[in-house]
């Protein structure tokens, strides 16, 4: 057994906390010792693991401000990430002695947490270039930005392993990372497949008022624009053009998404969408639901017929893994990550991101029943094979492995040089 700290600068709901819960879950399945460090923790909008108990779960600098009259959020982000980083290095790592810190969103983090004395490894998880996220902007923001960009590269290579999410987050890293030589390593999310198959779903009705008889679509993201979520439900419109009355009928669209209170764009994005259902008419077939608790997403992805997953050039996506472990099509964009999970006309499809590409795929589930069963139960197939929460432990492992063995040869060599003295 070793000690693993994970440092992640805010546990809320997202795919980036679900990936670092999973992976703390897979090292403590292997019995190893895991907490966790962060910026910023609501007990009413997080994981149900940093909420009861799973994880130990320590905040530090949430004092600092999150931005400077709403701007300046990345350079605040950064702050309160070096304070955290400070604070393990000359307070935590010494008397807990971890093997692994893992880190994950800001780099700049890595050479304050090498600061500290002791033999551990740094694994840094890319689930994608920060300087691409925020590249838009005027000349002002270009300045703002190139500090940070720098930045990030420069500390994104003192990491001691490096990895990525996907193949397609492994050619960006390295197109947007050009003075980096050493390529990161894949490592496929997974899901806490011991929790889904312990949840018992809720019927329908008991999670959103939706008949038992309706069709149901299912998107789950998170409340922002990036997310293209209004392709969902202008497409939702153009398919009454391609049904009959009666499938046309049975048609609902359930929108669930991560909502933060104190984020903006989140409150700003939720009132866009149900303004756009109300202007095109379709406000009667669509649920829209604010952070979903598990047992009710599990309810959600249990229930649905499909899956309607609209961002583009995603990194990964982690959501069309749980969808494909209920045996449910997925209809992605065809673009980043998904074009690695789903398999076009196989488990799901593929589309542009349009609205009438969409529409079709959606119609052709509802006039063909069967086609979603067969797409559905090849998906569950494809996930046991390659995306499996074993695949995803048994991985992680060999690479703690090896870590572990770079220390103590690291550890041999300094005995043998003090031997010599």
């Amino acid at each position: 057994m070793v000690k693993i700290i994970f440092l992640h600068p805010d546990l809320g709901i997202g795919g980036a906390e679900r990936l670092v819960l999973d992976a703390a879950l897979a090292f403590k399945k292997k019995g190893h010792e895991v907490s966790f460090y962060t910026n910023h923790h609501d007990p009413s909008h997080c994981f149900a693991e940093t909420r009861d108990g799973t994880f130990p779960v320590t905040v530090i600098g949430d004092w600092i401000p999150r931005s400077i009259f709403g701007r300046f959020k990345a350079a605040c982000a950064y702050a309160r990430m070096v304070y955290a980083a400070v604070y393990l290095a000359w307070y935590v790592v010494p008397v807990e002695e971890p093997t692994l810190i893992f880190c994950d969103l800001i780099s700049l983090c890595i050479p304050f947490l090498k600061m500290a004395r002791g033999p551990f490894r740094i694994v840094f998880y890319c689930h994608h270039p920060d300087k691409l996220l925020t590249s838009e902007g005027g000349f002002l923001k270009k300045l703002y930005r190139a500090p940070l960009n720098w930045l990030e590269e420069l500390t994104t290579a003192r990491a001691d392993k490096v990895l990525v999410n996907s193949k397609y987050t492994a050619r960006v890293y390295q197109d947007a990372f050009q003075r980096i030589k050493d390529v990161p390593d894949i490592c496929y999310p997974s899901i806490n497949t011991e929790f889904f198959k312990m949840a018992v779903p809720k019927p329908l009705k008991e999670v959103v008022p939706v008949g038992t008889d309706k069709f149901v679509f299912l998107s789950i993201n998170r409340y922002e624009r990036k997310k293209n979520l209004d392709l969902a439900l202008r497409a939702l419109g153009q398919i009454k053009d391609l049904l009959s009355e009666a499938d046309w009928n049975r048609v609902h669209l359930i929108m669930a998404g991560g909502f933060d209170p104190i984020n903006l764009e989140n409150t700003e994005h939720y009132i866009e969408l149900t303004d756009l259902a109300e202007e095109l008419d379709i406000e009667d077939k669509v649920t829209f639901m604010k952070s979903p608790k598990d047992i009710e997403k599990v309810s959600l992805l249990y229930h649905c017929k499909a899956l309607v997953y609209t961002p583009s050039n995603e990194h990964f996506g982690i959501v069309p893994l749980e969808a494909m472990y209920y045996s449910k099509p997925v209809i992605a964009v065809n673009s980043g990550g998904p074009t690695e999970t789903i398999v076009n006309e196989v488990t799901g499809f593929l589309c542009e991101p349009t609205s009438e590409a969409f529409s079709t795929a959606m119609a052709n589930l509802v006039m063909d029943p069967k086609l979603g069963e067969r797409l559905g139960a090849a998906g569950r197939k494809r996930f046991e094979i390659k995306f499996s929460f074993d695949a995803f432990t048994e991985q992680l492992d060999g690479i703690l492995t090896r870590e572990r063995q770079i220390i103590s040869e690291a550890r041999a060599i300094e005995y043998e040089q003090k031997r010599r003295k």
